[in-house]
């Protein structure tokens, strides 16, 4: 089936009327091949890449089916559950799901059970049944076990969404328990990018004669067309010299993800990018999850343009201390997948991933739906090649989709000083000043989140997370980029960031004398004289 109107599916008008709400004009590939065969009843396990519209092609038949549902039941009834591995993907597939039953909320109902807190509330949510319940799977599997959740009579759709990191994520006993509160028939959708040995497991747990659905070698072609990849083959610390370079000589416009492989270099990429005036946010397991989701949700509304996002699992730990320290990092996060960021023009990976499965997952945030986009890896000698090579191997069999960037390293050596300069302020110890300071003033926004922001949300719209830390001293000349530094062949196009000549001042236009500054202050040069009063006209 190719990609067509949403019109022909036979939807209910309310779904048409959401769906036309959103924008959505016609099916992905994805969609057009999995949504006719999910409202004909069938088990479906898709197979697509990140930004495919995966989501859709789940929630769209689970509205569906729920609406011709309640024109022949009134009974209230939990119908559907969505199993997710993170609690930045329950907020999101909670948000989609509620998108789509706009035109109906009162009578479609979707919970998020992600969170411990508000159990209490939840409970009594719970109890009376909502259409659609969506959670990890070990907070479903805690309101089973609790009796405050009931879906063995009722449940006819299950959705496992990124199925491929439900068992990495730790999930394995937890929905082996579940299926044993799960119907005997149930209709049930195994999302995933990747078909894996976990995917495999799962396949066996929870589908019957299921129907596979991916792309095509055309359509993989026109998805890989979108998707403009590139590297830069150089030494580690000329790593950042190229950021530099790439930023302050604006040859990396838009939104823009930059991924490192740990926390530490979070922190210490964030420090050295403020020490040149550009500011950007972090996204990392140490944050809270009210956090996270808030500094996603800024991103995509176009509140600042950089975010700097480790993929790290967990928190490092102290090999010079004897006793373990308890990590504080959250086990149910995972950056590179799934979470859903708008209009990302670009990915760069400061430092490429430990895999190559990695590699395609990063890049699979930018060039989403029908838009374009560029992915950036600096690659160093050794490990990192070895990954790229298995990257481009795993994309189009070896076929070198990851094309070299013509860079001259020669005219940006004039910022090497500079850099060199910045790196020296960002030390360890400042590094670690700022994960602490971050994480503290991460912690209090969070309990704002949780409360204050309900009753005032004008203040949650201006908190920002792309605040500079300033742990330590900034270098103020490293903002401008003088004129000679520019390389001849931007100079035509690139503004004058530097120092003002002296011929500048001559003409007035800089510095003023002190006078002039006075008569410029309008609180210094204000006079006030009194009028002295007429004199009385006399009769002669």
């Amino acid at each position: 089936m190719s990609v067509a109107a949403f019109g022909p599916l036979g939807l209910d008008d309310r779904l048409l009327k959401a769906v036309s709400r959103l924008g959505w004009s016609k099916t992905t590939p994805i969609q057009a091949k999995s949504i006719p065969l999910a409202l004909a009843g069938k088990d479906v396990l898709v197979k697509a890449k990140t930004g495919s519209g995966k989501t859709a092609a789940y929630a769209i038949p689970i509205v569906q089916a729920i609406l011709e549902a309640k024109k022949h039941s009134a009974k209230r009834a939990t119908r559907a559950l969505v199993l997710v591995p993170t609690k930045e993907l329950c907020k999101q597939a909670t948000k989609n799901l509620k998108e789509l039953t706009m035109a109906c909320s009162k009578l479609v109902r979707v919970v998020e059970v992600s969170s411990q807190s508000g159990t209490e509330t939840l409970r009594v949510i719970l109890a009376d049944c909502p259409d659609i319940v969506v959670g990890t799977p070990s907070r479903v599997l805690a309101h089973l076990q609790a009796k405050t959740m009931s879906i063995k009579d009722s449940l006819s759709m299950l959705v496992i969404d990124e199925a491929d990191l439900v068992f990495s994520f730790g999930y394995k006993d937890d929905l082996e328990a579940l299926t044993s509160f799960l119907p005997k028939i149930c209709q049930t959708f195994l999302i995933s990018a990747t078909l894996s040995e976990d995917v495999e497991l799962l396949k066996k747990l929870v589908l019957h004669n299921p129907v596979s659905v991916s792309l095509d070698e055309e359509e993989l072609k026109k998805e890989q067309a979108q998707l403009a990849q590139y590297h830069i083959r150089c030494q580690p610390d000329d790593k950042f010299l190229l950021l530099c370079a790439l930023l302050k000589l604006k040859l990396l416009r838009g939104k823009t993800i930059l991924f490192v492989n740990s926390v530490d270099r979070c922190y210490r990429l964030k420090l050295f990018m403020e020490q040149f005036g550009i500011p950007a946010c972090l996204l990392n397991p140490e944050l809270p999850q009210n956090s996270r989701c808030h500094v996603v949700d800024q991103f995509n509304r176009g509140v600042y343009d950089y975010i700097i996002a480790s993929d790290e699992m967990s928190a490092p730990s102290d090999k010079s201390r004897k006793t373990k320290r308890k990590k504080s990092s959250d086990k149910e996060y995972g950056i590179a997948r799934g979470i859903d960021f708008l209009g990302v023009e670009n990915v760069l990976n400061f430092d490429l991933p430990t895999t190559a499965s990695a590699y395609v997952h990063r890049v699979g945030r930018t060039a989403r739906g029908m838009e374009y986009g560029s992915a950036l890896s600096f690659v160093c000698s050794g490990e990192e090649e070895e990954i790229l090579k298995k990257a481009e191997e795993k994309l189009s069999g070896g076929k070198d989709p990851v094309r070299p960037y013509e860079f001259d390293m020669a005219e940006i050596e004039g910022f090497r000083y500079r850099v060199n300069d910045a790196l020296k302020i960002v030390t360890r110890a400042a590094v670690r000043e700022a994960r602490l300071k971050e994480i503290r003033t991460e912690l209090l926004n969070s309990e704002k989140l949780k409360a204050h922001f309900q009753d005032n949300p004008r203040d949650l719209q201006v908190l920002r997370h792309d605040k500079n830390l300033h742990p330590t001293r900034v270098q103020q000349h490293l903002k401008n980029v003088p004129t000679y530094l520019v390389p001849a062949a931007l100079k035509s196009s690139f503004g004058r960031d530097g120092p003002p000549s002296k011929k500048f001042y001559r003409k007035g236009q800089g510095h003023s004398s002190k006078a002039q500054k006075r008569k410029m202050d309008p609180l210094k040069s204000f006079k006030f004289t009194r009028d002295e009063p007429k004199a009385k006209k006399t009769k002669a």
